[in-house]
């Protein structure tokens, strides 16, 4: 899988395009947690250097952010610059092709953040723009853009979701007491941004450990004033140990679920959370335990393009060893348990030397009152 290969380090662009650029950005964030399968896009129009025109793209199936700015600008986009966070498309999809509407428009030159991940379709766009006329300039702030699109970029290439774990521990690395409890281990302003993640993100996962010790809903609950998407709901139980009366099962006529099992658990515990709604999905097993990397590729043929890990620690464990993760965020309570058979982090193999333990990348620091949240990712360049 390449991984960021192509990017070019020189800045490309002026600064006028880079400052225009960021808008785009700025706009394009604007549709996170609404827009999957499709990516978050944002575009200026900006003519004799003032902005006539702004868009984004706001859901799946709707018009893609090209056209919401054209739409925006009206005649003003005659002869201007169109800015967009990513390559517009060539192709009819749910949508006809932006740059037939692009052209259509009137606009001389683009400016582009990132080319299209696909490898079908890459450099389709731009081509055809510049073979009809129009000045095109390509990878203006090509790291933010691709920053912002990581799902997107991972599942276009690989076919699998982005996975985030997420994990709440004291100072001393512990998530939960030896008897299991775990509420509260961070503020309310660290659980407020995690409902945050949830609605952005696809997918939620969890092992059955987590279901039975917690019983979680596993929903983003965010003021009533912000449209939310819930996320789909998974749960990796080898042998269908779900409990009926849980709240996810309770819920799940209302909030997709998803049962991830053995392909030998027991039928007679697939009906009755069918008959509820839960969808029960049998896979290989490794070692008595779901095979990870299958999960995730009929996660990402449904298709669900990002998955937010929330544990427990043999979960979290499983999916770094088997190198499946890609980011993470760590919340660190200011809190010390000191109790050492309290439950850590993650539960990984042994290892004797520190030149073993597994390196991460690109973190950065993020403070929730006096709770700190690390975040960074386990492959060194970005997808």
């Amino acid at each position: 899988m390449s991984h960021s290969q192509g990017i070019d380090s020189q800045e490309q662009g002026t600064e006028q395009d880079r400052q225009h650029m960021r808008q785009a950005l700025e706009l394009a964030s604007r549709g996170s947690g609404h827009t999957s399968p499709n990516p978050v896009v944002g575009s200026v129009v900006v003519r004799r250097d003032t902005v006539v025109g702004r868009g984004y793209h706001q859901k799946a199936g709707g018009p893609h952010a090209e056209i919401n700015a054209l739409r925006d600008a009206g005649r003003e986009a005659v002869g201007s610059t169109l800015y967009v966070t990513l390559e517009p498309c060539n192709h009819f999809g749910r949508t006809p092709p932006c740059t037939h509407a692009i052209l259509d428009a009137g606009i001389s030159r683009v400016v582009m953040g990132m080319m299209d991940p696909n490898p079908k379709v890459e450099g389709g766009g731009a081509s055809f723009l510049e073979k009809n006329g129009v000045s095109i300039t390509r990878r203006v702030l090509e790291k933010e853009c691709r920053q912002q699109n990581q799902a997107f970029i991972k599942h276009s290439i690989s076919g699998l979701p982005h996975v985030t774990l997420k994990a709440a521990a004291t100072l001393d690395g512990r998530i939960a007491t030896r008897t299991g409890d775990s509420r509260w281990i961070t503020n309310e302003e660290s659980r407020s941004f995690v409902h945050e993640l949830r609605a952005e993100l696809d997918a939620i996962l969890v092992g059955i450990g987590t279901v039975l010790a917690d019983d979680p809903q596993l929903t983003a609950r965010l003021p009533s004033e912000f449209p939310i998407r819930q996320p789909v709901r998974v749960v990796v139980d080898s042998r269908l140990q779900i409990p009926v009366q849980s709240r996810l099962i309770e819920t799940a006529r209302d909030v997709p679920l998803w049962i991830a099992c053995g392909e030998d658990a027991p039928l007679d515990r697939e009906e009755p959370l069918l008959e509820r709604g839960a969808q029960v999905l049998r896979l290989p097993l490794t070692d008595n335990h779901v095979h990870l990397k299958s999960l995730l590729k009929e996660l990402g043929k449904l298709p669900l393009t990002s998955v937010l890990v929330e544990g427990g620690a043999q979960i979290l464990g499983a999916f770094i060893e088997e190198g499946l993760a890609d980011a993470f965020h760590f919340f660190f309570a200011p809190k010390i348990l000191g109790d050492p058979k309290g439950i850590p982090m993650i539960r990984g193999k042994l290892r004797e030397k520190m030149a073993e333990a597994i390196p991460t990348h690109g973190m950065r620091v993020r403070c929730f009152g006096e709770d700190v949240m690390l975040s960074g990712r386990f492959q060194e360049n970005l997808y």
